[in-house]
């Protein structure tokens, strides 16, 4: 992304879209019993409370009426259903992961088979994205983790931290080609939760070889554990490699999650926040995801940056919007072309 004079002024940035993960599928009802949501019941009015508050994207998990993180479609195809009517505007984003959760004490935290996953594409009520990963990685989501940021919760006992250490997340490229065909079939956005720069340029070889053709919808996750971590350093590093015709937010872990959101509104990117990322303010102290948008909601005011409400997420995030090959994406994207043949030199975009 570029960064000419007066891109940091509010005026010149687009609305700020703020993605809420509020359903937390790794955390037990008991480790925030004031902001964990179990029922449908619950599990809808936390999405209506959230988008009340100022977010327009929300990441969507589902829990079975135990507590326990869902992991059966039919479960999701119902929560879908009572969103679409609560909250007709929001942008229903499902995380592709399913849920992570780890079945039984001392069972390994893992994503649902390849063929499961695929499924998604067959919910209905459809939601408008799916996450997807991008090249199997080691996803050791304990590793930033202090005492202080999992005291007293189920990641206390070494089991559930042990699991949690050992996750992977399997993207491998014949199911990514096979999961975006499937996804774009059902005309389903998907958004790209990356770790790292190598991910990103598979993303971008994947467009070139005509497998996505829409826009590039992306998030930079900077938890650590085979991920960036949350060093200014990497996600500047990170921006500067995204093209220009991208939506890039940006999503850390516990009290990073503050700082990191801070520069991107600042810089024109966009958010994500909710008890899935961090269930910490102020250290020691719970904050809700509610209270967590609207935080944001606050520091985007002061800085003078406007918050988007549903439409016009829908319209940054182009939900809905296809192109007809990989030379329009790439155009769109404001990749460079391919090489022609013959062509010597480096590609060059041609004047509109």
């Amino acid at each position: 992304m570029n960064f000419p004079d007066r891109s940091l002024l509010p005026e010149n940035q687009e609305k700020l879209v703020i993605t809420v993960a509020p359903y937390g599928p790794e955390w037990e009802p008991a480790d925030f019993p004031e902001d964990i949501a179990v029922t449908m019941e619950e599990q809808i009015q936390k999405a209506v409370d959230c988008y009340s508050a100022g977010a327009t994207v929300l990441h969507v998990h589902a829990r079975e009426a135990d507590g326990k993180g869902s992991k059966r479609l039919s479960r999701f195809n119902e929560l879908l259903a009572g969103l679409r009517d609560a909250v007709p505007e929001m942008i229903l984003q499902v995380g592709g992961s399913i849920s992570f959760s780890p079945e039984s004490e001392g069972a390994q935290a893992k994503w649902l088979s390849d063929d499961a996953r695929h499924m998604l594409a067959e919910l209905s009520p459809k939601p408008d994205q799916v996450t997807i990963a991008i090249n199997t990685t080691q996803m050791n989501v304990v590793e930033l983790l202090t005492e202080d940021d999992y005291a007293g919760s189920s990641f206390a006992r070494p089991e559930v931290y042990e699991a949690y250490r050992e996750m992977t997340v399997p993207a491998g490229p014949a199911w990514v080609e096979e999961h975006l065909r499937r996804l774009s079939a059902a005309g389903i956005q998907p958004h790209f939760q990356l770790a790292n720069i190598p991910q990103l340029e598979t993303v971008e070889r994947l467009i070139r070889r005509g497998l996505h053709t829409g826009p590039l919808n992306l998030t930079w996750v900077a938890i650590g554990g085979g991920f960036d971590g949350p060093s200014p350093y990497s996600m500047m590093e990170f921006v500067r490699r995204v093209p220009d015709g991208a939506c890039l937010t940006v999503e850390s872990l516990m009290r990073n999650v503050l700082p990191i959101n801070t520069m991107a509104i600042a810089m024109g990117l966009h958010v994500r926040c909710g008890i899935e990322d961090s269930l910490w303010g102020r250290k020691g102290q719970h904050m809700t995801s509610v209270r967590q948008i609207e935080q944001l909601v606050r520091i985007a005011r002061e800085l003078g940056r406007d918050v988007a409400d549903g439409r016009e997420a829908r319209r940054i995030y182009k939900i809905g919007e296809t192109y007809r090959d990989a030379g329009e994406t790439l155009s769109k994207l404001g990749y460079a072309p391919d090489r022609r043949a013959g062509e010597r030199g480096a590609p060059r975009r041609e004047a509109a």
